[in-house]
């Protein structure tokens, strides 16, 4: 991970076709993956992580499945509600570590714990119906200004192409896509 902004792309949680020649794509344009499956198997999960070449498994986190991580040589894990420990075989030099955050409250908790976190939802949800943004423009540039809101924290929820430009104005180190990415 660079200074630069960076944008990630989440994978849909269910089977979507073309998906593997999809994340190829995204990730040989210079993006990460984050492979979010939480109703997958091991198995299933396995067999994906199968058919990505080694320059993409090195950018791809794993929302699920974290012991995948050192096996496959994947770029990282990424801690949320359902998987919130480090794995004892986690490698801090070679993969990154990130966390879901949903609160100010939050980020201020896991920021200097990880390497990155997503701050959500800050726009209106694309992929989840009803998942209203939480955050006012003055909750977010007065996080940035304390601080709380810098590179380490990328924006999630409602996120789309078209809004990079505004996110980064907006003092975030990323932003990371889900729905838009796969429409």
């Amino acid at each position: 991970m660079t200074n630069n902004f960076t944008t990630i792309i989440i994978t849909m949680p269910d089977h979507v076709s073309n998906e593997v020649e999809r994340i190829c794509h995204y990730a040989t344009s210079g993006m990460r993956i984050h492979l979010r499956k939480p109703a997958w198997t091991k198995e299933e999960t396995e067999q994906l992580l199968g058919k990505l070449p080694d320059e993409v498994r090195r950018v791809t986190v794993l929302h699920d499945w974290h012991e995948l991580a050192t096996t496959y040589s994947l770029g990282g894990i990424h801690l949320n509600k359902r998987n919130n420990l480090i794995p004892p075989d986690f490698d801090h030099k070679r993969m990154t570590l990130s966390r879901s955050c949903h609160s100010l409250d939050e980020v201020v908790e896991w920021k200097e714990k990880c390497n990155y976190v997503s701050l959500s939802p800050i726009f209106d949800s694309i992929s989840k119906q009803g998942y209203s943004s939480s955050f006012s423009t003055d909750d977010i540039t007065l996080a940035a200004e304390k601080g709380i809101i810098d590179r380490k924290v990328f924006a999630l929820g409602g996120v789309t192409f078209k809004k990079l430009d505004e996110i980064k104005t907006m003092g975030f180190g990323g932003a990371m896509i889900l729905g838009d990415a796969w429409r």
